[in-house]
């Protein structure tokens, strides 16, 4: 097992976890992740490790790991219709957030309807594991929105492509990545 960057170590939050994390080297990407997802990951700045799948989905992750929900990004993919055509694209959100589908995301993609991608298209379409699915090697036509909300956070875990992986990223790794728009996309956090 090895461990990860000391620079992601200043800024978590649960020290004892990360230093347990099943980190993938890098030249073992192409063995556990999709080849078309290894393709476009940045060279730098992330860090692949294995989970089980029982704690794969974001909630059991989160328990068994010890990463918040704030710090936890689903790439969640949605069909939609825009000038007579049926889109797809990938939205990229914390788990601690809800995203606004009929408001904020519909008028980002100028879209006239929209719905969640049934999971045998978004598995179909991405070449990826329904709940692992991320914004890495999603196909060329496809818009990748990510709130502005992940942007605001020291560290990110996303899916992998498969679900006996995940990727530990600044999300400035998601900025700098032509690919990537960011808007703001989910409902304010109410307050109790």
């Amino acid at each position: 097992m090895q461990r990860i960057p000391s620079f992601f170590l200043d800024t978590m939050h649960s020290h004892e976890f990360v230093q347990q994390l099943d980190v993938i080297a890098a030249d073992q990407w192409g063995e556990h992740l999709p080849v078309h997802v290894v393709e476009q990951l940045p060279a730098q700045g992330i860090t692949v490790f294995g989970v089980t799948d029982d704690a794969s989905d974001t909630a059991a992750f989160s328990a068994r790991y010890g990463f918040g929900l704030e710090d936890c990004a689903n790439t969640i993919v949605i069909r939609y219709r825009k000038d007579g055509g049926e889109h797809y694209a990938a939205l990229v959100s914390l788990g601690a957030r809800r995203l606004d589908i009929n408001g904020a995301v519909k008028a980002v993609l100028g879209a006239q309807r929209l719905s969640f991608a049934q999971r045998e298209a978004a598995v179909e379409h991405s070449g990826m594991e329904f709940g692992g699915i991320t914004a890495f090697g999603l196909p060329q036509d496809w818009r990748i929105l990510v709130d502005a909300a992940v942007m605001e956070r020291t560290q990110i875990v996303m899916g992998a492509g498969v679900r006996a992986a995940k990727l530990l990223l600044s999300p400035e790794v998601l900025r700098q990545w032509p690919r990537c728009e960011v808007a703001a996309l989910t409902l304010p956090v109410s307050v109790e």
